[in-house]
């Protein structure tokens, strides 16, 4: 816990693979809009690292990230799979 605030998402990935996210959506409420800006935030954040440890114009990188997220959107390159507390994949 930071400054009072709850985990609600891990990400991991793979090299060339699959990305696996664990999302807890109880720590920022019932409304999946909340999920949205946070997921814009995160974007936000993750534009500035970009800029810093590739050194690339912070623009740039957020650019590229939107980018990035438009073409999984019109291509899904995985579809979700939900994993339950005892492990079974749904």
């Amino acid at each position: 816990m930071i400054g009072g605030s709850a985990e609600f998402l891990r990400v991991w990935a793979k090299q060339d693979g699959p990305v696996t996210c664990f999302v807890n959506p109880v720590p920022i409420g019932p409304d999946p809009f909340a999920f949205g800006l946070a997921m814009v935030d995160c974007v936000r954040h993750a534009a500035r690292a970009y800029a810093r440890a590739v050194n690339i114009d912070e623009e740039a990188a957020l650019a590229r990230i939107w980018e990035g997220l438009d073409a999984e959107r019109a291509a899904p390159t995985t579809d979700p799979i939900s994993i339950t507390a005892n492990r079974d994949v749904h």
